[in-house]
């Protein structure tokens, strides 16, 4: 399914199993080549602490900045292709993965089916997504209307690499 235009498009991405950052390195390399997909730019990575059980290794974040053809569903087939190649199992909510890839933006889409839900909820209150995303677009505005800038709590994250 394609989109009629070229959209600009942002992926949250983490692990915490198998060598992090190996699997980071690795889904990078799987978002390069999706079909009429152009990868734009990427963050730094990040460490940080798990969101939901704590009893389980930090995670390593990043985010992708794309330019797609592909429409918001075809997009997050790709991305759920990807983390299966990478063995992601989803067992426990918010718990240990492989790799997590999250379509957080698609252009200036509000929608919200079973499938999807665009902007990705949470993003205004994870500053897993919100550091690497104003790296990436610093002055990139919500659909809402507020910037990633004015949601950027007072937690500093500092780049890993």
């Amino acid at each position: 399914m394609l989109a009629n235009k070229s959209v600009r498009a942002y992926i949250g991405l983490g692990s915490n199993l198998n060598n992090p950052v190996s699997q980071l390195q690795q889904a990078l390399q799987a978002i390069a080549n999706i079909p009429i997909t152009q990868l734009s730019k990427i963050s730094s990575f990040y460490q940080t602490s798990p969101m939901g059980p704590q009893d389980q290794p930090d995670f390593i974040n990043a985010a992708v900045e794309i330019q797609t053809n592909l429409s918001a569903l075809a997009l997050l087939k790709q991305l759920q292709a990807i983390e299966q190649r990478q063995g992601r199992q989803r067992q426990i909510k918010w718990g240990p993965r492989t790799i997590d890839l999250d379509l957080l933006l698609y252009g200036n889409w509000v929608m919200q089916t079973a499938e999807l839900i665009l902007p990705h909820p949470g993003i205004s209150e994870r500053n897993f997504v919100l550091y690497p995303l104003y790296e990436l677009a610093p002055s990139l505005k919500l659909p809402c209307g507020k910037t990633i800038e004015s949601l950027l709590s007072n937690n500093k994250l500092d780049p890993l690499y």
